[in-house]
């Protein structure tokens, strides 16, 4: 094996730790684009970088002067490419949305990609180490920091017989919970009236508190409460 055929080995087997150890969280946490698909993700990029730098042992019978190396286009290309994958992941369940983080995740990986491709390890092992710690250290700091939940809250009164807004704000507020954005709408030929409205509170537990007492209520034929946000 020459120097310059370890070399380019050297640049694959580093994309394939960087990206191994950052699909490994992923599926870890049972996301559909893990392991190998980081892996891959990551000596592509590599791979289409190496291209590019190079050129000009790759196509000796050209003239030094017609090879053009520019690996900033190539870097481009890759992360255009990377935005159509990225989006494969992405899934809208209702008023949640999943897969927000595989996805920069799948775009970090093509980044590191790329500065291994280029043989810049040194912020390529940063850059790794980084992004592993904000994948799962901040996962707990997430968790841990306060934040307000947000939820959808619907719910089918009779058309005879249904609670006033103000009555219903009231109740809602009694567990803690604010209101937005309400909606109203007749349902069924007119025979039911429901309301849609934001509603926040300071933990998800409120929502439950709320969910039990709606259920104990008569006047109350039917509500859901969906979380919303990024999962």
């Amino acid at each position: 094996m020459t120097g310059k055929e370890a070399e380019i080995l050297l640049h694959l087997l580093a994309a394939l730790l960087a990206g191994g150890l950052i699909g490994l969280e992923r599926t870890y946490h049972g996301r559909p684009a893990g392991f190998r698909t980081h892996t891959l993700v990551c000596m592509a990029s590599a791979v289409l970088m190496l291209l590019t730098v190079y050129q000009v042992e790759l196509l000796p019978q050209l003239p030094l002067e017609s090879v053009r190396v520019d690996p900033t286009r190539m870097g481009q290309g890759i992360m255009t490419g990377i935005g159509f994958l990225g989006a494969g992941v992405i899934m809208k369940e209702g008023l949640t949305i999943r897969g927000l983080t595989t996805a920069a995740s799948i775009w970090m990986t093509a980044s590191i990609g790329i500065l291994i491709g280029v043989g810049f390890y040194f912020p390529a092992l940063v850059a790794t180490v980084l992004t592993l710690i904000t994948l799962s250290l901040f996962r707990w700091v997430e968790a841990a920091a306060p934040a307000l939940s947000f939820a959808r809250l619907r719910l089918r009164f009779s058309r005879d017989d249904y609670m006033t807004e103000d009555a219903l704000a009231t109740i809602i507020g009694r567990h803690g919970i604010t209101t937005s954005g309400f909606s109203y709408r007749l349902a069924d030929d007119g025979r039911y009236f429901e309301y849609e409205m934001t509603i926040r509170a300071r933990t998800p537990k409120a929502f439950q508190q709320l969910a039990e007492t709606l259920a104990a209520m008569n006047q109350v034929l039917e509500f859901s409460i969906v979380p919303t946000g990024e999962k």
